[in-house]
Formats: structure tokens, C-alpha cells, sequence
């Protein structure tokens, strides 16, 4: 298949060169948006300009909105603001409403004061909602019929309706639009034309409100093999329905957004092209992180005096030959753990729910990692210093021993408290509304490094 792709690529690239427009539209015509969408992001802005030439409005609509954030940002500055207009207008309103965010607000109500007026509502109010809530993702055009209704009318209705996305329920609302229930298209085909919509209602359909965040929706939709959802208001009045499409790319984007937080950055690095911004969106979590290890030198430094005053500096300076050891395995423990907690949490799992159950599970694998790792890293450390001869710095076999002794107390101790780190501070973060992958970030790893590398020193130290 990156066989293909690369063939592909090549292909589109040959006719841009040789000019060949008809042709490149030809090839464009038989390609699906998503594999145009990849080219795009891959092309320089000369070629983006032939292809978007090429391309009918509504392919271009549909590029326009699958590209990444970036290459979206790069083609707002590429497409003349006439242009624009005419492709975002293609747009289904939740789709507009998602790339219009990412514009310039004045760019993008130039943009919706161009467009019908009844879209321009839809897409206005879409907007007005949070982006990551059910408002945010959902989709303003339903199908939805009376209670009085008929089958017959039912299917009338649904006939005349100009809705061109797939659907596979029909939605029952009341006189005053209020959401009762849906009915199967299976159930309209296979019953009597006279038959009353009320009496083919399933009215233990699950509902989302506007105001639900999109993760736990995701939630919902995977725990209950949904394929459609309906979205209701505060009055329970139908405003909407969200599709097991979308969900697919609020799963995406989730996921996403946890790795980047787990690694320390942002997904809004992604939305521009700019280095500097991106760099600055590192730094932010890079800098405290900086702050941290340089607390890590402070406790180094003060057990230095410690060790300098009791005259034991050899032992020292054989000791901190192995702290990197000690902080990098408690730090990977505790970010084992708590990448499984977050996981769980932003799954929703009712086991991952209840602290007392995660912890004695992960208590107990705890245990087992840092014993194995304990007295396999108390070997090395006992070993090595042997097999490298550096008598001038090197502690004596006896004091060997002790350090061995304390490296692997330390090793159990630091894993043991980095995985209880790792446990219960994304139960903490959630708790107090921040997200819990925070906690798997480099700020908590480089408290690892500290807390290690004192519990260490301070056994050593004990045991010298």
C-alpha cells in the first residue's frame, strides 16, 4: 500500500510538472478526498495552487477539511478570500463550523455573511458551543416526525426531505419539538402504512445534551455499539444527532491529544506552520521541567557536603555513578502506570473508576517490578565497578557491598513510590477538573528524578 501511495505521488507530481491539467483532473476524479488530502499536505504551494484549480467546489470543500491543521492553516492564506468562500459554502454545517474556528474572526464572519442566511444561522450557532462538547460535533439536520404521524406520512416526509447523509432512525418529537423516542427504518418499511408512529417509538434511546464533553460521548457510543445519537437541549428539545463517523475522528483526535500531553506538548503546535510558536508551545512544559532537574542538582550537591564532612567521598563518587539508573527506572514505572490509569480513565471503564481496584492491581505488579528490579540493578551495581578498575575514585569492596545494598532498597523503594506517583495523581487530577494525562507528563517525571535520587543518597548514606 506506501508502494501505491508513492506511485501515486509521483504520478500527480509527473502532470504537474508536464502541465498536463486535464489529465491531472482525470486522475484526481478517480482518487478518493482522503488519498488527495495526503498529496496536498505533501505538496509545496505552487502545486496545492494547480490542484485546487483543477478540483470542483465540492472536492475542494471536502480536501479543505480532511488536510491536518497546518496544511488547512497554510491553504487559508493559498485560496483567494472569493475562493474560500465558495468552497466553505459546500461544507456541511458542522464541518464549516469546525474550519471556520480555526480562521481569523474577522476573516470568518466575512465568510458566513456570504452565506444563505439559514446556513449562516446553523453554522453560527454551531459555533457558539463548546468545540469538544456534543453541540460542538453535531450535526443540526435531522430527520424527525411527529407522534401523530403515520407510517405513511413518515416515509412521505422522509421522501421530501433533502438531507444527504445516510441514516438508519428516524426521530419522534412531540408538538412542541420535544424528543420521545425513535423509530427504525426497518420498523417504517415492514409496517402498515396506517399504523401511528407512537405505537413503533423505542423510547429508551440513548441521549447526549448539548453540553456533553465529546470523550465521554465517545464513551458511550463505543460501550453500546451505537451507530447514531440524538443531541437535545436543556428542554430536551431535538437539536441535532451525532454520527459513529464522527465519533471515529473524536477518538482520534482524544488519543492524540493524550500522547501530546504525555510527551509534553500540544496539539495546537499543529495548527500553524510557525517553528517559533512551536517552540514555544514546548517550552512551556519544557522550562519547569528544567527548573525540576535542577532541584535534582540541589539534592546531589547537598549530599555531596554530607558525604564530603564524614569522609566518605569515595563512596559518593562511586554512588553517583549509578543515580541515572535509579531515576530512569522509577520514572518509567510511574509512567507505566499512571499511561495505564489515563487510559482507563479516558476509557470510562468502571474498573479504572474505582481507585481501591486499580491499586490493588497495580500494587501488586509494583511489588513484582521493583523486587526483580531491585536486586538485578544491586547486582550491576556491585559488578561493574569490578569489571572498570578506577582505584583513585572507586569505594572498597566492603563499602561496595553497602552501596549495592542501598541501590537496590533505593531501586525497590523509588519504583514503589513512582508507580504510587503514577496511580493516584491522575485520580487527583480528574478529580480537581485538569487532565489526568497530565500526569504522565515530564513535570511528573522529573519529581521522580528528585524523590529517586534523594531516597538513594540518603540509604547510601545510612548504610556507609
Amino acid at each position: 500500500m506506501a508502494e501505491e501511495h508513492k506511485q501515486l505521488l509521483k504520478n500527480i507530481e509527473s502532470l504537474i510538472e508536464d502541465e498536463q491539467t486535464g489529465q491531472l483532473k482525470a486522475a484526481l476524479d478517480d482518487m478518493r478526498e482522503s488519498e488527495i488530502a495526503e498529496i496536498v499536505e505533501i505538496l509545496n504551494d505552487s502545486d496545492r495552487r494547480i490542484i485546487f484549480d483543477v478540483l470542483d467546489k465540492e472536492q475542494a470543500a471536502e480536501i479543505l477539511e480532511k488536510v491536518n491543521e497546518a496544511t488547512r492553516s497554510e491553504l487559508f492564506d493559498l485560496l483567494e478570500d472569493a475562493e474560500l468562500k465558495h468552497i466553505i459554502a459546500e461544507l456541511d454545517p458542522e464541518d464549516a463550523a469546525d474550519v471556520l474556528a480555526e480562521m481569523d474572526e474577522e476573516d470568518s464572519q466575512e465568510v458566513l455573511a456570504e452565506l444563505e442566511p439559514a446556513e449562516s444561522a446553523k453554522i453560527k450557532e454551531l459555533m457558539e458551543y463548546e468545540e469538544d462538547s456534543a453541540g460542538g460535533i453535531m450535526d443540526p439536520d435531522v430527520i424527525s416526525v411527529s407522534e401523530q404521524a403515520t407510517v405513511a406520512q413518515a416515509i412521505e416526509q422522509i421522501q421530501k426531505s433533502d438531507i444527504d447523509e445516510d441514516f438508519f432512525t428516524v426521530f419522534v418529537v412531540d408538538s412542541i419539538g420535544k424528543f420521545l423516542g425513535d423509530v427504525r427504518i426497518r420498523h417504517l418499511i415492514t409496517s402498515k402504512p396506517q399504523r401511528k408512529i407512537s405505537e413503533l417509538i423505542e423510547d429508551d434511546t440513548i441521549t447526549v445534551h448539548v453540553d456533553t464533553d465529546q470523550e465521554e460521548i465517545r464513551n458511550i457510543f463505543s460501550k453500546n455499539d451505537l451507530i447514531v445519537m440524538p443531541v437535545l437541549d436543556s428542554e430536551n428539545n431535538l437539536v441535532g444527532r451525532i454520527t459513529a463517523d464522527r465519533i471515529i475522528e473524536v477518538a482520534q483526535e482524544e488519543a492524540a491529544e493524550d500522547i501530546y500531553t504525555m510527551a509534553g506538548t500540544d496539539a495546537d503546535e499543529l495548527e500553524g506552520t510557525s517553528f517559533v510558536r512551536a517552540a514555544r508551545i514546548r517550552l512551556t512544559w519544557l522550562l519547569p521541567c528544567l527548573m525540576g532537574t535542577a532541584v535534582t542538582a540541589v539534592v546531589v550537591l547537598l549530599f555531596k557536603d554530607v558525604f564530603n564532612n564524614s569522609s566518605i567521598l569515595p563512596i559518593y563518587t562511586t554512588a553517583i555513578a549509578f543515580m541515572p539508573m535509579i531515576a530512569a527506572i522509577s520514572g518509567n514505572a510511574g509512567l507505566q502506570t499512571s499511561a495505564i490509569v489515563v487510559s482507563g480513565l479516558a476509557a470510562g471503564h468502571l474498573i479504572d473508576l474505582k481507585l481501591t481496584k486499580v491499586f490493588a492491581r497495580e500494587a501488586k505488579i509494583a511489588f513484582i517490578v521493583a523486587l526483580s528490579c531491585g536486586i538485578i540493578g544491586g547486582f550491576v551495581c556491585a559488578a561493574v565497578p569490578n569489571i572498570i578498575n578506577t582505584p583513585n575514585i572507586t569505594a572498597t569492596g566492603v563499602a561496595m557491598v553497602r552501596i549495592a545494598t542501598a541501590f537496590t532498597i533505593a531501586m525497590f523503594s523509588s519504583i514503589m513510590v513512582a508507580t504510587t506517583l503514577g496511580l493516584f495523581l491522575p485520580f487527583l487530577f480528574r478529580r480537581v477538573g485538569i487532565d489526568p494525562a497530565i500526569s504522565s507528563g515530564p513535570l511528573v517525571t522529573t519529581a521522580n528524578d528528585s524523590i529517586s535520587v534523594a531516597i538513594y543518597l540518603t540509604l547510601t548514606l545510612v548504610l556507609a
